[in-house]
């Protein structure tokens, strides 16, 4: 039995695999952070988001199985109850610009190492986290009634996200 981490198997290093693994979770925080909401909001889109990483734990694709269990192993398992701490950036739009640009450098890294198809799988794993945050909490509105269930800060991101994932 081999003792090479299963990262290097897939053909990672350890900074690129640091790399793949923290991205969805700093998707996830730039989302929800893209339009400031009260701290019952933040949770639900938090919530909605470590539930699409979560699942993923059983994707076919053998590279978003692998960095969804790494993930959850760090973060908290939400089937098991544990709650990962909110992390609300001091400066939201640098916060977002940052994640961005660790996109484009995952991006570039799965067209060079991945597979195809687990590259194209984890893209979209990565675009779904974001959605599912920022479509979690309707933003204004009035006891829960009326809002903006995407705002255009939320939309934005998610297009720029898109976008640094297809170049």
């Amino acid at each position: 039995m081999s003792d090479e981490p299963l990262y290097s198997k897939l053909g990672f290093t350890d900074a690129e695999w640091g790399l793949l693994v923290g991205l969805p979770q700093s998707v996830l925080t730039a989302a929800s952070a893209a339009t400031p909401d009260s701290a019952r909001k933040t949770r639900a889109e938090n919530e909605a988001g470590r539930d699409v990483i979560s699942d993923a734990r059983t994707s076919a694709s053998p590279l978003v199985a692998a960095v969804a269990a790494a993930l959850v192993s760090e973060v908290g398992d939400p089937e098991l109850g544990e709650e990962a701490a909110v992390i609300e950036p001091g400066d939201p739009i640098a916060y977002a610009e940052d994640v961005l640009e660790r996109v484009a450098e995952a991006n570039a890294l799965l067209t060079a190492k991945a597979d195809q198809a687990d590259a194209e799988t984890y893209k979209h794993w990565v675009i779904e986290i974001a959605e599912s945050a920022v479509g979690a909490a309707s933003t204004g509105g009035v006891l829960g009634i009326g809002g903006e269930q995407v705002t255009d800060s939320e939309r934005a991101f998610r297009d720029e996200l898109a976008k640094a994932l297809a170049d």
